[in-house]
């Protein structure tokens, strides 16, 4: 993939996690994404509480990933790299 290309998919993925930020600040979280790989494979990384919250698996999976898939197709998987569960 290109560099381009992937500045272009992180943005777009940037953009989607905006809708999910405000929520996870609520309880002293945010979010931020580390890479995309080749296969499409988004990294996230848990900030603030959302590092040692027991929920975060669920909330990969209910919200995260969700909401990615939604906003950008290719994306095929989500993983956080840091974080309860990682």
């Amino acid at each position: 993939m290109s560099t381009a290309k992937k500045q272009e998919l992180i943005q777009l993925i940037d953009e989607a996690l905006n809708e999910l930020r405000p929520h996870l600040a609520v309880d002293g979280g945010n979010i931020e994404v580390v890479d995309i790989d080749d296969d499409n494979t988004v990294k996230i990384k848990w900030l603030g509480n959302c590092e040692s919250c027991s929920m975060s698996a669920m909330t990969m999976r209910a919200g995260v990933e969700q909401t990615i898939k939604q906003r950008v197709p290719q994306v095929t998987h989500v993983v956080a790299v840091n974080g309860v569960g990682a």
